[in-house]
């Protein structure tokens, strides 16, 4: 198995400075979202790690919540550098 490394939106020296922001949060949620993905691509039946993916994605999930409430333009930046959540069309 071959270890990815994902791309850090967010500078060194921001992630020693605001590691309680919730952009640092979420971008964090979001890696660890990626490798339990594809780490439950191979092992299917890892039923812990299936919870454990289910509660990272709540809490990503009420922190963008409280981001898209507190600031929209912060939200978008985050949500376009991310590359998660596409535009809903109508």
């Amino acid at each position: 198995m071959v270890k990815n490394s994902f791309i850090s939106v967010i500078s060194q020296e921001e992630k020693e400075e605001n590691k309680g922001s919730v952009e640092f949060q979420v971008s964090s949620f979001t890696n660890k979202i990626r490798r339990l993905t594809l780490h439950l691509e191979l092992h299917r039946k890892d039923y812990s790690s299936q919870r454990g993916l289910r509660k990272i994605l709540g809490k990503r999930q009420r922190l963008l919540a409280y981001l898209s409430n507190k600031n929209k333009v912060r939200y978008k930046e985050l949500i376009g550098q991310l590359d998660i959540r596409k535009p809903k069309t109508r």
